[in-house]
């Protein structure tokens, strides 16, 4: 039992992803900083402190008991929509994909595609039989699936 526990831990897509949440947790905190303390100072000198936590809309309330009771602190009182707090999230969300695209994915496409495009493409070693369509090798002269002369 031990032992199939052991296989399992150890198989290399498990130990893969583990190295990948550990990365990935590291990565957070540095695009998380780029976005504080680089991105959204410079969107805020541009355009001005953008900030819609103050925004809430206001519902009535139809229990009054449940309006009466005490909220904890900082807690949406009954009957108030801070969708000002959603707004702002949906922002920093787009500020911190943006910055994972532009400054992350995109560098790193460019790059593989710079290091794939140097290398020969793999030599042609089967084509398609002219009957059936299956592959088969150049040098044949007959089709091994449906015997027709190549």
């Amino acid at each position: 039992m031990l032992k199939g526990f052991r296989d399992f831990i150890f198989r290399g897509n498990v130990v893969d992803l583990a190295v990948a949440v550990i990365i990935g947790a590291a990565f957070s905190a540095i695009t998380t900083s780029l976005t504080a303390n680089v991105l959204t100072p410079l969107i805020s000198a541009l355009v001005g402190a953008p900030d819609f936590s103050s925004l809430v809309l206001h519902v009535p309330v139809l229990n009054h008991a449940s309006a009466a009771a005490a909220t904890a602190p900082g807690a949406p009182k009954p009957g108030e929509i801070h969708y000002g707090l959603f707004l702002n999230a949906v922002i920093a969300f787009l500020i911190n994909a943006a910055a994972i695209y532009f400054l992350i994915v995109l560098p790193v496409q460019k790059l593989l595609t710079r290091i794939e495009g140097n290398k020969p493409a793999a030599p042609v070693t089967t084509k398609p039989c002219p009957q059936c369509l299956s592959e088969i090798p150049l040098a044949a002269a007959r089709c091994k699936f449906c015997t027709q002369s190549v």
